[in-house]
């Protein structure tokens, strides 16, 4: 009797428990910053509207903090929700050179130290308990940006112990440590192989005329050696012009090479190297680097699979359009550089680059006369193939929606 009682409870609530588990995952899944055309017309589904509150109006967007109720009685989470009707910015397709100091100093390795006699010495990084990845903000209390300011403090304090502040993967705490001296030399080493700057090549993908903020690249500024995200110390952009261009090939990704014109004018600062690009403020009107009109953007529910464009530079003679084929657009509740799947179609831009190559990163693709993303990647095994971001990643990394 009770094993029946237990197999009909069992019957019951089985799919009650799945129903809920169900309703669980889709109200996670549902953004807490949502990005509309309409504030008077937003439906997630059919299962979850959002409640109609008054809107505070900005320069360059309406937004409301709400609701998100089920069948629209239950209220099951909360959400600021954005429209974002009247943004226009424009296109970029330009390149520009990058030039960047990290907050900090990187540790990209550890080196051996040895004496004169070839034996080794135990490395201090080690000792301290450093780890590659970590950044070095502080040395005995002083602010570095550069590793000769650290060689400095260690060479004055002839081996006495330094207390470092450290940066792992955003907990900041300190470190001691001992530097140590070479039989043969007048100097000190600490084992470390230590990065404090980046520059390149990439392109601008828009900019705003009304806050003057401009967004680029599409993906972060990585370090090479241990994949981190490099964390803006100072930097900027600044005119850039591409020389020759490296065909893509089959396992061999090609580049855009480019040279820095007028080093000295800055283009604009880097305030952040975000997982969606770099992002800054111009001093100067890049809407005159650029010489086009401002475009609307479009949200991810306004994209659709087929043919596009994109805006590059690849010679002397400056943005241009290319054909491309979106053929696919991948879900998703939270930024990522791979929003996309596009494939170059131009004849010509096969032709001269093979598709999609290094340097491109952040060339605006345009749909339907609006910007609805930028390139950011190249399948390596199919240069005519990549991926692009969503525009609306990038334009909530830039600021532009708090002006």
């Amino acid at each position: 009797m009770k094993r029946k009682q237990l197999f009909k409870t069992t019957l019951i609530m089985t799919p009650i428990l799945i129903l809920f588990f169900t309703l669980y995952l889709e109200v996670k899944s549902i953004p807490t910053e949502l990005y509309v055309k309409n504030l008077d017309k937003i439906k997630i589904n059919n299962l979850f509207t959002v409640e109609k509150t008054t809107p505070v109006n900005t320069s360059n967007i309406v937004n409301r903090k709400t609701h998100v109720k089920l069948l629209g009685m239950l209220p099951v989470k909360e959400v600021n929700v954005n429209e974002i009707s009247n943004l226009e910015v424009y296109p970029g397709g330009v390149p520009i050179g990058i030039k960047m100091n990290t907050k900090g100093l990187l540790i990209i390795a550890f080196s051996d130290i040895k004496n004169a006699d070839n034996t080794n010495i135990d490395n201090p990084g080690v000792l301290a308990g450093l780890n590659v990845g970590d950044i070095i903000l502080k040395a005995d209390n002083e602010q570095l940006s550069t590793s000769s300011e650290l060689i400095k403090i260690i060479n004055d304090k002839k081996g006495e112990s330094i207390k470092l502040s450290i940066d792992r993967c955003g907990e900041i705490f300190e470190k001691e440590l001992k530097p140590v001296k070479i039989d043969e030399e007048d100097r000190y080493k600490i084992g470390l192989w230590l990065r404090d700057s980046t520059a390149g090549v990439g392109t601008l993908t828009f900019y705003d005329e009304n806050s003057k903020h401009y967004g680029a690249l599409g993906h972060p500024i990585t370090d090479i050696d241990t994949n981190s995200l490099l964390k803006v110390g100072k930097g900027s952009i600044v005119e850039s012009s591409i020389i020759s261009v490296k065909k893509g090939q089959r396992g061999n990704p090609g580049e855009l090479k480019g040279i820095f014109v007028n080093e000295k004018k800055e283009l604009g600062d880097i305030k952040n190297n975000t997982e969606c690009g770099i992002f800054g403020i111009s001093n100067n009107n890049l809407k005159n680097l650029i010489n086009t009109k401002p475009m609307k953007i479009a949200l991810k529910n306004e994209i659709k699979e087929g043919p596009a464009q994109i805006i590059t530079t690849i010679d002397e003679n400056g943005p241009k359009y290319y054909d491309i084929v979106i053929e696919k657009l991948l879900s998703q509740d939270s930024p990522g550089t791979k929003s996309m799947v596009i494939k170059v179609t131009d004849a010509t831009l096969l032709e001269k680059t093979g598709g999609i190559v290094q340097g491109m990163s952040g060339s605006p693709i345009i749909q339907d006369n609006k910007i609805i993303g930028a390139v950011t990647h190249v399948l390596i095994n199919k240069p005519d193939t990549g991926y692009g971001i969503y525009i609306e990643w990038m334009i909530r990394d830039s600021n532009i929606l708090s002006k």
